[in-house]
């Protein structure tokens, strides 16, 4: 998957496209206003640098997704474990799993089955 990098602002005018697509765009207008406090041009300018990047789409006034939140969480997890580990999920799960934090037995299940359904014919 290609790597799908947000700024802050951007990320948080996302989180109010991802709640309400398909909107109009005075309609994020007015709702970056009362989220962010942020005026019509500043949104503008960050919503065009959304539509360059390829994560919504705005035409006729209706602006619309086109990378959902989940394909970006997974690309800055994927970044975070190359960056800060090297690539290494095994260091990334000790380091979550630091300071003594246990794992209830739901958890521990749900990421065995995970673990499973993601080793192929290696089992």
């Amino acid at each position: 998957m290609e790597e799908l990098i947000l700024f802050e602002a951007e990320k948080r005018l996302m989180e109010i496209i991802w709640r309400e697509a398909p909107l109009e765009s005075g309609r994020l207008v007015k709702l970056a206003a009362n989220d962010l406090n942020w005026n019509k041009s500043t949104t503008y300018t960050v919503l065009r640098k959304l539509i360059i990047k390829g994560f919504v789409k705005n035409e006729d006034t209706i602006v619309s997704v086109l990378i959902s939140k989940e394909d970006v969480l997974i690309s800055e997890s994927n970044q975070i474990v190359e960056d800060s580990f090297s690539g290494s999920l095994p260091k990334f799960v000790a380091a979550f799993l630091g300071n003594n934090k246990t794992l209830n037995d739901e958890d521990a299940d749900a990421l065995i089955k995970l673990i499973k359904e993601h080793m192929g014919d290696n089992q």
